[in-house]
């Protein structure tokens, strides 16, 4: 990524790669002044602008922007809300493509992460900003992502000084000394335990006989824990396939375990295989956009539970799903 230096917050030197950058700002008013100077730079230079934030802060930026507001897009799935990463991911690429065949050629983003209250999301919001830092790279994009010092909470900021290579404070740039290679951050983050770990599991298997017998033990401990139809399908659907990998990628014994208090759901699956070691994987389909040719388990698992971790240790891989459940009211109830 490009050296220090100063200018424009934001302000884009040329070339190609990735530029991904986190402005520390201390007010909301600072925030949206950052951020339309921001757009407004990448107007002049012909950039297609895309504003990820939530309709608050949109709406003031482009209240800030004024009659340059008109060419300037919104879709705050870049910053997960109503998204998880890979679909944020399928956002940005198409908007890539838009980029590309006008103006600059540049896409130019504006996004305002959404930290939240639940440690489960915390860690993904974490998991996605290091993660672009890869299936990003080389592609012709500015990114800033916008980190209010007073708002948010002391974790959030020494996040965004891990998972950005610059930093932008009054108005000067400069490369972010925490910064951390992502796979490494992303191995980090999954180290953590869920809590309900710490508990006895509603059901647990060592040594599954087959791939059969454990999707169908699977279904029924979720039958039986997840309420609403819908999730309960799509968890399911997911668990298979990581279960699926394990049985046909991994190496035997493969384990599972459930664990729930009713308000949400950790399962994890282990096979004896200690060789994958790529906490990256998942983000995207493993084989491309033809999901016929297979490796989409790992998606899946991104795409349909709230939390995905990749662990490796010197005992086995273990994929760790974790969701908060949907209240029965908002379903069908169990089938």
């Amino acid at each position: 990524m490009p050296g220090s230096g100063s200018g424009a917050p934001g302000s884009s030197t040329g070339g190609a790669a990735f530029r991904h950058t986190a402005a520390l700002v201390r007010s909301a008013d600072e925030a949206v002044a950052v951020a339309a100077a921001f757009v407004e730079e990448g107007l002049r230079q012909g950039d297609l602008p895309v504003l990820g934030c939530v309709p608050d802060t949109a709406d003031a930026v482009r209240r800030a922007l004024g009659a340059g507001a008109g060419t300037v897009e919104d879709d705050a799935r870049i910053c997960l809300v109503g998204a998880r990463a890979p679909d944020a991911v399928v956002v940005l690429r198409r908007l890539l493509e838009r980029a590309q065949a006008a103006g600059s050629g540049r896409l130019r983003i504006l996004a305002e992460p959404q930290w939240g209250t639940d440690p489960r999301r915390r860690r993904e919001v974490q998991r996605y900003e290091a993660a672009s830092n890869v299936f990003m790279a080389g592609a012709p994009v500015t990114a800033m992502c916008v980190y209010d010092q007073e708002r948010l909470p002391l974790e959030a900021l020494v996040s965004a000084a891990r998972t950005h290579p610059e930093l932008v404070r009054d108005g000067v740039r400069v490369p972010s000394p925490a910064f951390r290679p992502p796979a490494d951050l992303l191995r980090g983050l999954g180290a953590v335990r869920e809590p309900l770990e710490a508990g006895e599991p509603v059901y647990a298997v060592d040594a599954a006989p087959t791939l059969p017998t454990l999707r169908g033990d699977l279904r029924r401990v979720l039958t039986r824990w997840v309420p609403d139809a819908d999730q309960r399908a799509d968890l399911h659907l997911a668990v298979s396939e990581v279960a699926a990998n394990a049985f046909r990628h991994g190496r035997q014994p493969v384990s599972a375990r459930v664990w729930t208090d009713g308000d949400a759901i950790v399962c994890t699956i282990t096979d004896g295989g200690t060789s994958f070691d790529d906490p990256l994987t998942g983000f995207v389909p493993a084989h491309g956009d033809d999901l016929a040719a297979g490796g989409m388990g790992l998606w899946l698992a991104r795409k349909l539970w709230d939390s995905v971790d990749l662990l490796a240790g010197t005992d086995g891989f273990t994929v760790r799903l974790s969701t908060t459940l949907v209240p029965p009211a908002a379903g069908a109830g169990a089938a």
